[in-house]
């Protein structure tokens, strides 16, 4: 690679002229994950995410930017890995716990229910 140009991501069409990633470039960027040790669903949709890694964030009150954790709590939000530009998932901040035990945790934010469970 040179040095002060940023890397590209190998794309190219295959058959059905669909745009496809090479992914092996893709997983050495961190834009792509292959090993998934968590597992997020949202109830109203059923809409499921997953990802290798999770973050607890913490904001201040004009909602920037605060502190990151390893544990959920009230008005902390989940982000989903990798953690760059092209994270899978982030919740608004929790605004209740319901359920809480090793490996799972049922909660409530502002506009949705979850449930998180470790792979």
């Amino acid at each position: 690679m040179i040095g002060g140009v940023q890397p590209k991501l190998l794309v190219y069409l295959d058959e059905n002229e669909n745009i496809v990633m090479d992914q092996n470039q893709a997983e050495l960027l961190g834009v792509l994950e292959t090993k998934f040790n968590w597992k997020l669903v949202r109830e109203r949709d059923g809409i499921a995410m997953q990802s290798e890694r999770i973050l607890w964030l913490e904001w201040n009150e004009d909602r920037s930017f605060k502190s990151k954790h390893d544990e959920p709590m009230v008005n902390r939000s989940l982000l989903m890995s990798p953690f760059n530009d092209f994270f899978t998932w982030q919740t608004t901040p929790i605004t209740e716990i319901i359920k809480q035990r090793d490996g799972y945790i049922k909660f409530k934010t502002s506009n949705s229910l979850y449930e998180l469970y470790k792979l």
